[in-house]
C-alpha cells in the first residue's frame, strides 16, 4: 500500500476518526491531496464517513473519516499465536478424550446456529444453505457435483490457518461440523493443513436422516 495512505489508516486507527483538515495538518499536506487519498481508500472499502462533526465556530460541519472493519483487519494481531499457546496449555491439563469432547461441543454449538434442515429438502438445497452459512463464518466454501454422482464441498479459506497445522483437533472439529450440518459423514479428500490448496470433502449423494442435525 502507498505509504501516505498507510499513514492515513494509522492516524485514523490512533484517533478513532479524523477530518480532512486534521489529517492534512498531521501529514503536512494540502487538504486536496488528502481528499485524493481518502477517495482511493473509500473505493477500496477501507474508510467510511459515518458522522458529521459540527464546528464550534462558524463554518460548514466537518466530515469525520473512520476505518471500516476491513481496514481494522489489516493491522497486525496476535490471535493465532495466542490461540496456539492456549491450546498447548489446555493439552497439558486435560486428557485427549476430554479435549475431543470439548471440540465436539463447539462443533455442535456452531451447527445449532445454522438453519435446520427442512422436511423433504434435497441434498443440493441443503448444501446451498450450508455453503451460505459457512461463508458467513469465513470458510469461503462452494459445492459441486462430482463425476461419480456424489457431491464435493470445497473450503478455500481456513479460519484456523497457522494454528491447525500443530493442532489437528481443529480440523476434526470441522469434519464434525460438516457431519452435523449435512447429516452424513464426509470423506476428506484434500487438506490445507497438509499443504493442499483447499479442503475438499466428498458428500454421499443421499443424506442419512438419522445423522441429521438436531
Amino acid at each position: 500500500m502507498q505509504s501516505i495512505r498507510k499513514r492515513i489508516l494509522e492516524i485514523l486507527k490512533e484517533r478513532g476518526g479524523a477530518s480532512v483538515s486534521e489529517l492534512a495538518e498531521e501529514l503536512g499536506m494540502a487538504p486536496v491531496s488528502v481528499r485524493h487519498h481518502l477517495d482511493i481508500l473509500q473505493g477500496q472499502g477501507l474508510v467510511t464517513i459515518p458522522r458529521v462533526r459540527r464546528r464550534r465556530t462558524v463554518g460548514r460541519p466537518q466530515q469525520v473519516y473512520t476505518l471500516t472493519d476491513a481496514a481494522i483487519e489489516q493491522f497486525p494481531n496476535n490471535f493465532r499465536a495466542l490461540t496456539s499457546v492456549v491450546l498447548d496449555e489446555i493439552k497439558e491439563v486435560i486428557s485427549p478424550d476430554e479435549l475431543k469432547e470439548i471440540f465436539q461441543r463447539i462443533a455442535q454449538r456452531t451447527a445449532e446456529e445454522a438453519p435446520p434442515p427442512k422436511e423433504r429438502q434435497t441434498l443440493e438445497e441443503r448444501l446451498t444453505e450450508v455453503v451460505e452459512f459457512l461463508g458467513k463464518k469465513g470458510y469461503l466454501p462452494r459445492w459441486e457435483r462430482s463425476e461419480e454422482g456424489d457431491y464435493l464441498l470445497h473450503i478455500s479459506n481456513c479460519p484456523y490457518a497457522g494454528v491447525s497445522e500443530a493442532h489437528p483437533e481443529l480440523c476434526q472439529m470441522d469434519v464434525t461440523l460438516t457431519r452435523l450440518l449435512l447429516g452424513t459423514t464426509p470423506e476428506r479428500l484434500c487438506h490445507m493443513a497438509a499443504g493442499d490448496l483447499r479442503c475438499t470433502y466428498r458428500i454421499p449423494a443421499r443424506m442419512n436422516d438419522s445423522n441429521a442435525q438436531t
